[in-house]
């Protein structure tokens, strides 16, 4: 197996995971506020991925563990937005509208490392707008607060996948990403203190127990560890694309097992974001003579 296809599979399942995870994080946010939902899930991560990567661990040096925490801050931002807003949406939207970070990472390369987006950038972009409004605005052009944290959140992912570029290069994957949870746990920490009840930690009911040890190691910990992983053999373009696809497994799992109704408005506004996704990261290159045509690293 090719390094490039190695990548592409570790993203792929990532991808999958992420996109059951909707419909078990919206049950899990009506018993616990966003903060302490992701202290629980990032502190059960770092724990199952310390134990599993201690040997490794040790040989980060100062630098790469200051790496992987600021890493893990920006993801705790992301996720937090992201679940916050899914209080207020349904998991669909959810889902597709934090794929919107695959538009947005070329306009960040253009920013970071000042390598101007293609004509096909701009186009996905204003496809991508045409897409939200169809399934975020209402009637009287105002957008729902779930929406637009989601939104937001979208515009947080697009900046992880920057960094983790940035901070993992040369170092092991699973500890690397061990070190990003337990700097998000140290965030999630100080925002569940100063703004939620950290009490509700004690009181957690049975029935979600399954929920969040799905969330910890499956959803967060094992999909870290392939994003991660696959992000080192890809460009960052093309894992958000391959990434994308958990916009497509969350509204199938969503409309499968939530009872998710989707109007011809909405499904038209998902046709579009992921017409976008797919013209921004490929260029439409499949068209041409050729097949598909190697990307250029950042």
């Amino acid at each position: 197996m090719s390094q490039k296809l190695k990548g592409s599979v570790f993203l792929f399942i990532a991808a999958l995971i992420w996109g059951s995870s909707f419909i078990v994080m919206k049950s899990a946010v009506d018993f616990l506020t966003p903060a302490v939902l992701l202290l629980i899930r990032f502190v059960l991560a770092a724990i199952f991925l310390a134990i599993l990567f201690f040997s490794k661990i040790k040989n980060l040096s100062k630098e790469n563990i200051l790496g992987g925490m600021l890493t893990g801050c920006c993801l705790f931002a992301a996720y937090y937005v992201q679940t916050w807003g899914l209080s207020f949406t349904t998991p669909g939207k959810n889902a597709f509208l934090t794929a919107v970070y695959c538009a947005i990472v070329p306009f960040l390369v253009w920013i970071i490392h000042h390598k101007r987006p293609d004509i096909y950038n701009f186009i996905a972009a204003f496809i991508c707008i045409l897409g939200i409004g169809c399934v975020s605005l209402n009637g009287d052009l105002s957008i729902n607060i779930g929406d637009l944290l989601t939104l937001c959140g979208g515009f947080l992912y697009a900046i992880h996948i920057l960094m983790i570029k940035k901070f993992s290069a040369g170092v092991d994957g699973g500890a690397f990403t061990t070190f990003q949870f337990i700097g998000g746990a140290c965030v999630a920490l100080v925002v569940t203190v100063l703004s939620e009840d950290i009490t509700l930690v004690g009181h957690i009911q049975s029935s979600i127990f399954l929920q969040l040890f799905y969330l910890a190691f499956f959803a967060t910990a094992v999909t870290m560890v392939c994003q991660t992983i696959g992000q080192k053999y890809t460009s960052e373009c093309n894992a958000s694309l391959i990434l994308s696809l958990e916009s497509v497994f969350g509204v199938a799992f969503s409309v499968i097992f939530y009872g998710e109704i989707l109007t011809l408005k909405v499904i038209l506004g998902f046709i579009l974001i992921f017409i976008a996704i797919i013209i921004s990261e490929t260029k439409l290159s499949f068209l041409k003579k050729g097949g598909m045509l190697d990307e250029e690293d950042y």
